[in-house]
């Protein structure tokens, strides 16, 4: 029984993150990237300014809620993920996660003009919003808003138990530390910070995300800079296999020109998770008087989480050498640092690896809270910070693949109606002030 149960989970999952779900993804945000005439390319620095403003309405700073955005989507997919893609897809991966990751910006922009466009006061005081709060009062559409929090509030409960197990086994391979003690760990450091409330994980997420980032980049900056030479022929590499298929050598299995795109086109969506529904719940309740401010910082996170990040991991990979060698997942980038930079052994990219799952934590705390708010209200707040403390040592002590698989699920169905919602409102998201 359990087994039927997993193969039909397994193949849900392949449904609804195949082409059909990746076109609506990639369709969505084309649409709205010629709608909007390129603008958030064109006006990509004019983002950081508007990181400056923090004395209008709202819980964070515009700077806070782009840092705990980034703590929920500069998670393990970025070490993983991108290895994981370019074992599978080959170089040209890379070229297709930086298409995709392009058009994700003006689907990040939307969002985050949406979300401040149509957010809510609290009884508490608290601005409240995202894609249940749009879809609800924009599209009219309650029965679609609520499916979104459903799925919103599964989504969060499964991702926080499969990065609890990450850091654990992470802790354990590296550190000998028992996988329940470090849950335990983990736990009280999370409870430490939630219970203070949105403003209290924003302020965790404005000192550990540019701690944690400037680490991991710093790292790559100097292993890519040692093999600075090698550089031109990388790129070459990737732009030629991103049109050819890649023949199989080594460990490497070879790939398609459709199977190459998959990959990289689906990090370069998953990475930042433009178009889920997830992000524009912070952006909501950042400090602006206008939408038109906000929109702007929404467009920041694509760039900064994969056109940067993923690409310097990416770059890393291919300057080893050992895309090929048939490993695969965080392993691949930790000997590729290893061999950029013999000194750093594994543990750059295993004390990343537990920053970005526990700052994941702290995001995805927020949009589960956020969208179970929505369907029961204020006062399942706290019993709810409660039961997430649990699930964490939980999470950490078990064997979770079928668990991955169903917030998986969950976050394809969260992104079913955002994308539904932001198309037909196209026409309320302009370019002016």
């Amino acid at each position: 029984m359990l087994f039927q149960f997993e193969k039909m989970i397994k193949l849900l999952h392949v449904f609804v993150w195949g082409p059909p779900m990746m076109m609506l993804l990639l369709g969505v945000g084309i649409v709205l990237m010629i709608r909007l005439r390129c603008v958030p390319l064109t006006q990509l620095f004019s983002s950081f300014k508007a990181l400056s403003r923090s004395n209008d309405h709202g819980d964070i700073t515009p700077l806070e809620s782009l840092m705990t955005i980034l703590a929920s989507t500069v998670g393990i997919g970025n070490i993983a993920g991108i290895a994981t893609a370019i074992a599978i897809g080959g170089p040209g991966a890379l070229f297709w996660m930086n298409c995709a990751a392009i058009i994700g910006m003006a689907t990040a922009y939307s969002e985050a003009y949406l979300a401040v466009k149509y957010r809510e006061k609290s009884p508490n005081g608290e601005y409240i919003g995202g894609p249940m709060y749009y879809i609800q009062n924009g599209l009219k559409k309650p029965l679609q808003a609520t499916l979104f929090a459903i799925f919103g509030t599964i989504a969060g409960l499964g991702i926080v138990m499969v990065q609890s197990n990450t850091v654990a086994q992470i802790a354990f391979e590296h550190f000998s530390i028992n996988e329940l003690q470090s849950g335990l760990i983990m736990a009280v450091c999370i409870a430490i910070t939630i219970i203070g409330g949105i403003k209290q994980i924003a302020k965790a997420s404005a000192y550990l995300v540019p701690l944690m980032s400037a680490i991991y980049i710093i790292a790559c900056m100097i292993g890519i800079l040692l093999h600075v030479r090698d550089i031109p022929g990388i790129i070459a590499l990737v732009i030629h296999h991103a049109f050819e298929p890649t023949a199989a050598s080594g460990g490497f299995l070879g790939a398609s020109i459709f199977l190459t795109m998959q990959m990289g086109i689906g990090r370069g969506i998953f990475s930042n998770e433009a178009g889920l529904g997830s992000t524009p719940i912070l952006h909501a309740c950042a400090k602006t008087n206008s939408p038109h401010q906000q929109r702007l910082i929404g467009a920041l996170g694509p760039c900064i989480d994969t056109l940067l990040i993923c690409n310097l991991t990416g770059l890393v990979i291919l300057l080893s050498g050992f895309w090929n060698s048939g490993i695969n997942g965080a392993e691949l980038t930790a000997r590729s640092m290893s061999q950029l930079l013999p000194l750093t052994q594994h543990w750059i990219v295993s004390i990343s690896v537990i920053l970005f799952a526990f700052t994941s934590i702290l995001g995805w705390y927020v949009y589960s809270e956020r969208c179970l708010r929505f369907l029961a209200g204020e006062m399942i707040i706290r019993p709810y910070q409660f039961f997430w403390i649990i699930v964490i040592p939980i999470g950490a002590s078990m064997a979770l693949n079928l668990v991955w698989l169903m917030a998986d699920i969950a976050n394809a169905l969260m992104a079913i109606p955002n994308l539904i919602a932001l198309y037909a409102l196209r026409h309320q998201i302009n370019t002016s002030d």
